[in-house]
C-alpha cells in the first residue's frame, strides 16, 4: 500500500496570494503546497482522500484509471471544491463518494446539478454514501475505519487504514476515539504552523503531542501554511521520526 501526498497545504495553499514573504517566493518545490489531499493505492485499489480545488492539477501526472472511492473529511471548500473535476473518471462508471451525513447533505446543496431528478447531460456521475464513525467498510481490498475528530466545534472525519491513519483539520479529539487509533504505526496529521494559536487547527506542538499519544513510529505533518518556514529548516526543528510532508511525496506501508 502506498500513500501519495497530492497536496500538503492549508486552505489558501502556498504560495499565498499577494504574499511577499521568502517562503512564498522560494524556488524549492518542497515549499510549494497545494491544498491537502492524498491518493491511497494498492495493487488493485485506488482511493482519493479529499478532493479540493487543485484536484485536476494534482491528478494529471498519474495514469488514467478508475477511482474506486473518494473519502471526504468534511464539507469545507478546500476539501471538496474539485469534485466536478472527477467527471473524466465517470467513463469507468459512477464514482463512489464516502462522507458523513453533514458532508453528503452539503454536496447536494453546493452541487445540486449532480443530484437532480433529471441530470444535465455530461455532469459527473456520483454515488453518495453516508458513513458513520467507528463503522468500518471496504473499498476494493482496503478496509476503512472512520474516526471522529473536532475541527474547532465542527465534527469531521479522519480515516484509518490498518497501520496508517490520515487526519486533517483537527483541533481536538475525544479520548474515546483513541481506542480506534491504537496500534497506528504511520500517522498523517495536520499542523498549521509553529506559533499563533488557531481556533480550529492544531499547531506543530499540538501535533507532536498527539503523535506521542498515538505512539506512531513515523508521523507526517500536513495542512501547513507558509508560516512553517522553509521546508528543510522547518524539518530540522522536529524529532527524527516526524517530518513535514511535501507535495508528491510517496510513502509505502
Amino acid at each position: 500500500m502506498t500513500l501519495t501526498f497530492l497536496g500538503t497545504g492549508t486552505s489558501g495553499g502556498v504560495p499565498s496570494v499577494g504574499c511577499g514573504c521568502k517562503v512564498c517566493h522560494s524556488a524549492d518545490p518542497h515549499d510549494r503546497r497545494l491544498r491537502s489531499s492524498a491518493l491511497l493505492e494498492t495493487e488493485h485499489t485506488r482511493i482519493l482522500i479529499d478532493c479540493g480545488p487543485d484536484f485536476r492539477q494534482q491528478i494529471m501526472p498519474f495514469d488514467f484509471k478508475p477511482l474506486d472511492g473518494v473519502l471526504l473529511t468534511h464539507i469545507h471548500y478546500d476539501h471538496v471544491a474539485g469534485i466536478d473535476d472527477i467527471r473524466p473518471f465517470c467513463v469507468f462508471g459512477a464514482v463512489n463518494i464516502y462522507a458523513d451525513q453533514t458532508t453528503v447533505d452539503g454536496l447536494k446543496v453546493t452541487m445540486p446539478y449532480c443530484f437532480a431528478s433529471h441530470l444535465y447531460p455530461g455532469v459527473p456521475l456520483l454515488a453518495l454514501h453516508a458513513i458513520q464513525p467507528h463503522q468500518s467498510f471496504v473499498i476494493g481490498d482496503v478496509t476503512v475505519m472512520p474516526v471522529r475528530v473536532m475541527h474547532g466545534s465542527m465534527p469531521i472525519l479522519g480515516y484509518r487504514f490498518g497501520p496508517l491513519a490520515y487526519i486533517t483539520d483537527m483541533k481536538t479529539i475525544d479520548e474515546a476515539e483513541m481506542a480506534y487509533l491504537k496500534g497506528v504505526e504511520v500517522l498523517v496529521v495536520n499542523a498549521l504552523r509553529f506559533e499563533k494559536v488557531h481556533h480550529s487547527h492544531q499547531l506543530v506542538d499540538d501535533a507532536l503531542a498527539f503523535a506521542q499519544r498515538i505512539g506512531a513510529r513515523q508521523t507526517y505533518l500536513i495542512h501547513c501554511t507558509h508560516d512553517i518556514g522553509f521546508h528543510d529548516e522547518a524539518n530540522s526543528r522536529l524529532p527524527k521520526n516526524v517530518k513535514f510532508a511535501y507535495d508528491g511525496q510517496v510513502i509505502s506501508l
